[in-house]
This record gives C-alpha cells, structure tokens and sequence, in this order.
C-alpha cells in the first residue's frame, strides 16, 4: 500500500490493480472512456453510484456519500474519513476488485480475435481457448457478456452455450472446469453457493456471533456474490417457491 500526503487534502491511500503502461495520448483517452463507461455499469449494478468524470478520475458514491475515485489504470485512491467504517471499508476492497477485473477483461477484449463461427449471430472475441473449449466476450451498452462454448468436431460451430451477462469471474471459472484445466471435483455448483449464501446469511443475523465470524461470513457471501451476481434474486425466488400458498381459517 501507498500513502500518498498532500497538505491540503489530507493523507490519500492508493491501491493499485495493474502496473500503469506508456500509451499515446489520444489511445489513452480513449481506452480511459471505453474503461470508465464499462466500469460504472459494473458498479451500478452492484449498488454503487458512479458521478461524471472528473480530472481523469471516475469519483464513486457509496449510500450517497463519496466513497472513493478510480483512474484509467484501475488504481482506487481514497481519503481516510471517506472510509471510516467496517462497512465502508469492504465497499471501498469491493470497488477495488471489481476495477481491476473489468481492466483486466476491457485489456483482453482490445487485442482478442473475433471468433469465426457457422450460425454465430453476434460477434464475440475470443478470450481463451484450449482442450476445444472457447471463452468469449463482447461489449454492449448494458456491459459485458460473457460465454463459453465448445467447438464441434469440424472446428466450424459451437455447441453448448454457458452465458454470463456480467459476470467474468464466473465465465472464467466456467471456463477452466469444461476446458479441463481444473477438475470439476469439489467445485460447487451454482444452485449450492446459493444454499450456502442463504444459509449463512440465516446464521448471519439469527445468531449472536464474534466479530471475526461475522467477518468471515461477510467475505463468504462476497465472494459467492462475484461467482452468482444474481445471488440475492436467487434466494428470494427459492424463499417465496418455499412459502407454499396461504389458508384462511373457515367456519
């Protein structure tokens, strides 16, 4: 961690996503704005308030209070008393993430390959490809989306769609299991992270527990969230299938 102390400011911390790169001018501009555009759909969609850019930096308001700003390197700088508790300080780690995740994929679909395909009826660039499995993406003006296919036997179409809309973490993961870079032994499905992001969440607020454990909790679901971004509509759709229908007493 930097600490970088201005007078007039105060003391601001910096964490950096991935190392700053020399780029022309006019590329860096707009790498910055394709970045930034991409960036405040992704933090919108998980609560957050992205404001118009400002000196380069794309300011980001968490429960309508400044939270922290975000330059064209993915690198989160902050004021201290913009971060002053438990809460605020996992917003700030979540923003943190999630800026370098989206450089991260906006850096690989800049240079990716546009997939040439039969019956493709979007164009998507290749991510990733190995054991005959394809990891691709595109951009669109709601986000990202994400897929992965496996190619058929002729190496001319793709079968068996997986999509993500938003979610690379997934795509990614999604991605080594079907490809065969990681077995798919001891990997929880979908429909699990979801029972134990419920479950936990149960424990979360019916039980008194230590500080660390509820910590440790918060990290859980986090983490869930990053791999099932509809987690939360997930739970809500099992709890009123669960409900079952009401009775009214008769006479």
């Amino acid at each position: 961690m930097l600490v970088m102390t201005d007078h007039q400011i105060g003391a601001l911390f910096h964490f950096q996503a991935i190392s700053k790169r020399a780029q022309p001018k006019e590329v860096r501009i707009l790498r910055r704005d394709l970045y930034f555009k991409e960036l405040a759909v992704v933090l919108g969609r998980a609560g957050f308030t992205p404001l118009p850019q400002e000196n380069d930096f794309l300011p980001v308001e968490y429960h309508s209070q400044r939270l922290c700003r975000v330059n064209d390197q993915g690198n989160v700088f902050y004021r201290q008393e913009e971060v002053d508790s438990p809460e605020r300080e996992q917003a700030r780690v979540k923003v943190t993430d999630m800026a370098g995740t989206v450089l991260e994929y906006m850096r690989h679909l800049e240079h990716a390959p546009t997939i040439q395909a039969m019956g493709l009826s979007e164009p998507y660039q290749a991510l990733a490809e190995f054991n005959g499995t394809v990891l691709a993406g595109r951009l669109t003006s709601s986000g990202a989306k994400f897929v992965t296919w496996d190619w058929d036997f002729n190496h001319t179409g793709l079968n068996h769609g997986h999509y993500y809309q938003g979610n690379y973490v997934g795509a990614k993961r999604d991605f080594a299991i079907r490809s065969g870079l990681i077995p798919d032994e001891g990997q929880f499905t979908t429909e699990q992270l979801v029972e134990i992001y419920q479950q936990s969440a149960y424990i979360r607020f019916s039980c008194s527990l230590p500080e660390e454990q509820e910590r440790t909790i918060d990290a859980i679901q986090q983490r869930i969230q990053e791999l099932v971004p509809d987690c939360e509509e997930r739970v809500t759709q099992s709890l009123e299938c669960n409900a079952g229908p009401s009775f009214e007493q008769t006479m």
